[in-house]
């Protein structure tokens, strides 16, 4: 059967020009997503359109994605994008894939094995939040996390993404190979940081010298990235086989827009992706604080309250005038105050972007995705704004709305009765609490006493538990269209 390998494609496909079979798998990338090949591969390709380098990736997914690795494999490694703006689509073929791997395929050793060949110079992740096993208060690796209790037990032979670099790395010294640069590219503040101090904590557990090692020869560049890729569903597949001439199970859709800001620190050379479009700078965390307060923050906001207003995509949200105020307000007086921008930075342009992005009609983006594994993700898109409020005494009615939104959202039932599929790694704490308080404020105020959420200090401030507690109400009481058209007064 035909597939984007051997089959005649359409004119309007751009495809890889330059030698493949040249390419060299100078990064292993754990986690194969939807967002992976739609961000770092398609950069790393066009730098390859650009360049006579031979920088490859291979692509590992260490839990679920078998058929995906499958069915790469059956077309050569290539797969394609559309890039999908409100008048127009864009179709690329990728080619920068070079090779992949699944331990159920071809078990923990030879993935092992891979990561400690000498050429491979970056192990990159997209591996979720969750992915890092970091209990999100501390920000330390969670020793109790099933998967790392595990690696533990037998390090050489781990599970997690943090017990195979460990492994890797741990081969490459005894070798007097060179190690690698470990570049997390996860939507996580400070990511570089997060991964660091995940694997050093690990390590420290399993072999002191090993760890002395590890801080002395390996770098860990933050980055912040950025393009919004609704995962794909069969009517995308659908649209990107009548685009190419010829179905691509592993085809994704995206915006046009993306950003990639890295930090340039890398202990073993690194391609030039700014050719491509990506920026090298010395401090990631103001362009992090940015996108993750006034991107993330405000479709989370959206995410929540728009799934509880009947909306399944956020373009369908930005059709309603009061939730397309409310996120541009919730950006310019809840978020942006917040930030500490290199001089110059021009926030207001950036929240109109922001809000034409989200507007693209083209794109698919659904709430209820968006809307997982809020537990990780609240503390950072609006942890840090609610407590510059607090300290400044300042408004932040959006931000306890958006928690707000949360916390009814996870009550697993929307407006109608019906149920929610919540998916988050805290589900059954919630679903227990909820059980016992039902949709509730008696339920909001034992959610608001979760530290590894709010922490410590939330919930001792009274402004913001009345807030939030005020908001849940008014969610209750007259759904979520009417909350948020309460901000816009």
């Amino acid at each position: 059967m035909d597939n984007v390998a051997t089959a005649k494609l359409n004119p309007q496909v751009q495809q890889p020009q330059y030698a493949r079979q040249h390419l060299k798998s100078r990064i292993v990338h754990l986690g194969f997503g939807a967002f992976h090949r739609a961000h770092q591969a398609l950069f790393t390709d066009e730098m390859l359109t650009k360049t006579e380098s031979d920088w490859g990736i291979c692509e590992i997914n260490l839990f679920g994605g078998e058929a995906l690795i499958t069915q790469l494999r059956a077309q050569d490694h290539l797969y394609t994008v559309a890039e999908k703006g409100a008048d127009k689509t864009d179709i690329k073929l990728i080619g920068a894939v070079t090779e992949s791997l699944h331990p159920t395929f071809e078990g923990q050793e030879a993935v092992l094995e891979k990561m400690a060949e000498p050429q491979v110079a970056i192990v990159s992740m997209t591996i979720t939040e969750k992915g890092y096993c970091a209990d999100p208060a501390s920000g330390r690796l969670d020793k109790e996390n099933p998967l790392i209790k595990a690696d533990l037990a037998h390090p050489q032979s781990p599970d997690s993404a943090i017990g195979y670099i460990v492994e890797a790395l741990r081969r490459r010294r005894d070798r007097n190979l060179t190690a690698f640069t470990v570049m997390s590219c996860d939507n996580v503040q400070e990511n570089g940081h997060v991964a660091r101090a995940a694997i050093m904590d690990y390590a420290h557990l399993i072999d002191t010298e090993l760890a002395s090692w590890i801080e002395s020869n390996v770098t860990f560049p933050c980055t912040m990235v950025d393009r919004i890729v609704p995962a794909a569903t069969a009517e995308t597949l659908d649209e990107i086989a009548s685009l190419v001439g010829v179905a691509d199970p592993c085809g994704i859709a995206c915006e046009p827009f993306r950003q990639w800001v890295i930090e340039d620190n890398f202990v073993n050379g690194r391609p030039d992706w700014d050719i491509a479009g990506a920026e090298f700078v010395t401090d990631v965390v103001p362009y992090e604080e940015m996108k993750l307060r006034m991107l993330n923050g405000s479709h989370s906001f959206l995410a929540y309250l728009g799934y509880l207003g009947g909306y399944a995509h956020i373009s369908d949200t930005m059709t309603n005038p009061h939730y397309r105020q409310a996120a541009y307000d919730m950006m310019m007086q809840a978020q942006a105050p917040s930030l500490n921008m290199p001089e110059g930075t021009d926030l207001e342009s950036y929240a109109r972007l922001l809000i034409d992005r989200f507007t693209n009609p083209s794109l698919k983006h659904q709430t209820w995705q968006i809307a997982m594994d809020g537990s990780q993700k609240i503390p950072q898109r609006l942890g840090g704004s609610l407590r510059y409020h607090l300290a400044n005494g300042s408004e932040f009615s959006w931000l306890a709305m958006g928690v707000a939104g949360w916390m009814r959202y996870i009550a697993g039932q929307d407006e109608q009765g019906n149920t929610i599929d919540v998916r988050d790694p805290m589900i059954d704490q919630f679903q227990a609490l909820y059980a016992q308080a039902g949709i509730s404020t008696q339920a909001a105020r034992q959610l608001l006493a979760l530290e590894s959420i709010f922490g410590t200090d939330l919930p001792k401030e009274a402004k913001f538990v009345n807030a939030v507690i005020d908001a849940y109400q008014h969610l209750c009481d007259h759904g979520a269209r009417h909350a948020v058209a309460s901000l816009c007064q």
